[in-house]
């Protein structure tokens, strides 16, 4: 599965015209996305965007999702720029697409698999990187602000997980039939 090919075709993504416009193309609709937040907290907030963030990451894979990420980053900031800037902010940017490629770029796309990968990002990214670099950021310290995202992490876990579920349902079949994920995705996705 991580073979050299495996990365050189998704590092060949960034070569190729269709995938470039496809890339620019979610890159516009997660910076878009990103601005609509339900606040829940100090520097916690409930965000979609990562819905186009998973659909990117089954098709363009690690290292593409790596530059997709910090260009999503950077543009959302210049456009919209919500605090100060901070390139850990841009780094756990990079690690969300990069994680959910590899959990869901050229392999059979299951419920487990996305599970993983979003359970992966929500106590891996967002409780732990991410209350890192507000501890750094703001004035209270590092437990306080795992202990928020914590509750907000686990509380919207089940319900992101069943969002995704429900949208890769609908979209794999498109995704297949354009030739943009191969034939190995399964739909209905399985558990296994």
């Amino acid at each position: 599965m991580f073979t050299k090919e495996y990365w050189s075709s998704s590092a060949s993504k960034l070569k190729q015209s269709r995938y470039l416009a496809l890339i620019a193309m979610f890159i516009a609709v997660k910076v878009v996305a990103g601005f609509f937040r339900i606040p829940v907290g100090e520097n916690l907030n409930i965000i979609f965007k990562f819905l186009f963030v998973t659909v990117e990451a089954s098709i363009i894979g690690p290292v593409a999702g790596l530059v997709s990420g910090m260009v999503t980053d950077l543009v959302g900031f210049m456009i919209h720029p919500t605090g100060p800037f901070f390139i850990g902010y841009t780094i756990s940017e990079m690690l969300g697409s990069f994680i959910y490629a590899l959990f869901l770029y050229r392999t059979r796309i299951t419920v487990l698999r996305l599970a993983l990968a979003k359970t992966v990002i929500n106590f891996g990214v967002n409780v732990l990187i991410g209350s890192y670099w507000s501890s750094v950021l703001y004035s209270k310290g590092f437990i306080y602000y795992m202990t928020k995202s914590l509750v907000k992490n686990a509380t919207a876990l089940p319900f992101e997980i069943i969002a995704l579920v429900a949208l890769f349902n609908v979209i794999v079949p498109v995704l297949q039939h354009r030739r943009l994920i191969g034939p190995e995705t399964a739909v209905p996705l399985k558990l296994f």
